[in-house]
């Protein structure tokens, strides 16, 4: 539950602002809470629904949020094989005269790639980030060249970087809904390293620092994600929470203070899982219908959805949600599995649309013998 303070602020909202119309039974649903940032967004992992934002597309310094990106190049080496944790990389000079965070690692030494990862994430070592990226990108200019190939990958339209660890650039900048999709990937992509984003210290050459994100001590439902600082950029925060199996996405860009992304970020997860709840509403792989294909060999398919769909509402509205199917007709063979044949769409109890997925084939549909094909002509002549 929130601190009394957000639960005042969410009484006074109720009884005094303007509510959004929500489905019959559902709760009532007030404006987002006002924020001290320059640009917000809140967001609900498994479904993806946006459910707080302001100047979320603008374009924005992200300072050490920056070191999402860089996890998730790195990440998808190791995942690749092209990078082991046991791996050493060498300190250069450059990254050593790193200026900002730092992990004190030194010069012309050795460090294992676990290590300087955990560096990079807990303490926010700008020195152990620019060791990463030159051992991977052979220099830290090949890496950040990589970094926006990805980000191209990942569809963030409004993100450019110009180096690995954050530090200001005019060619440096990112959205709040550009790094909600990085948090969601990093999550989706990686759960094996996605923990380390919950450590609350770590210790290098007898230097002890504590993780910079203050909600991970004060709200156990907060497990990551990574906070950024720069006199230009304000102070930032990625943050993710798990409560009761919903997970949120907040980021928050440009406060003033410490004190204030923290009481933004809290805010932000507040409102989402007081007002809003995510239910799963069809299984990936489920068979939903088994309509006729003509021409093929077994005469039906089953159909369904590829991935699991879930859905976020307001509070009590899921007991109204309702589905529908279409299938394009008519269905003919040949059909590969997953080929798009019709779409799913789920709708509230006063009708809006919150979700549709495409609908496919479980397995293939060949074609059929001669026979059978020239009855089915046959039978489409006649429709």
């Amino acid at each position: 539950m929130p601190r009394n303070s957000l639960a005042k602020y969410f009484l006074a909202s109720w009884l005094g602002c303007g509510l959004a119309t929500a489905a019959t039974g559902a709760v009532p649903v007030p404006k987002p809470p006002p924020l001290e940032a320059r640009a917000y967004l809140l967001t609900d992992y498994q479904s993806g629904r946006v459910l707080a934002e302001s100047h979320a597309d603008e374009r924005l310094e992200p300072a050490s949020l920056t070191k999402l990106m860089t996890s998730y190049v790195l990440f998808q080496a190791l995942k690749e094989g092209r990078l082991k944790l046991s791996d050493t990389a060498t300190i250069s000079e450059h990254a050593w005269r790193s200026e900002g965070s730092r992990t004190f690692v030194q010069v012309g030494s050795r460090i294992p790639v676990e290590v300087l990862i955990k560096g990079m994430i807990v303490q926010s070592g700008n020195d152990a980030t620019i060791a990463l990226a030159e051992h991977l990108g052979g220099s830290e200019a090949g890496f950040v060249e990589i970094m926006n190939q990805y980000a191209r990958t990942l569809g963030l339209t409004g993100t450019h970087f110009a180096n690995s660890d954050g530090l200001p650039d005019p060619q440096h900048y990112t959205t709040a809904r550009d790094m909600a999709v990085i948090a969601r990937a990093l999550i989706r992509d990686f759960p094996q390293y996605y923990p380390w984003y919950r450590l609350q210290e770590f210790t290098w050459n007898n230097i002890t620092q504590r993780n910079r994100n203050g909600l991970l001590s004060r709200d156990p439902t907060v497990d990551g994600l990574k906070t950024g600082h720069t006199d230009s950029a304000g102070f930032c925060l990625v943050t993710s929470a798990n409560h009761g199996g919903m997970r949120l996405i907040s980021v928050v860009l440009g406060s003033p203070s410490i004190k204030a992304r923290e009481e933004a970020s809290a805010a932000l997860l507040g409102y989402g899982y007081n007002f809003f709840e995510t239910a799963k509403v069809k299984s990936g792989g489920e068979a939903l219908l088994t309509p006729r294909v003509y021409l093929s060999r077994d005469g039906t398919v089953p159909v369904g959805i590829a991935r699991d769909l879930f859905v976020t509402v307001p509070r009590g509205a899921t007991g109204g949600l309702k589905t529908a199917t279409r299938v394009s007709a008519p269905l003919q063979a040949p059909l590969a599995a997953g080929q798009v044949v019709g779409e799913l769409t789920v709708t509230t109890a006063d009708g809006e649309t919150v979700a549709r997925e495409p609908l496919v084939p479980l397995k293939g549909a060949p074609l059929g013998g001669a026979w059978t094909r020239m009855l089915d002509h046959i039978a489409l002549w006649l429709k």
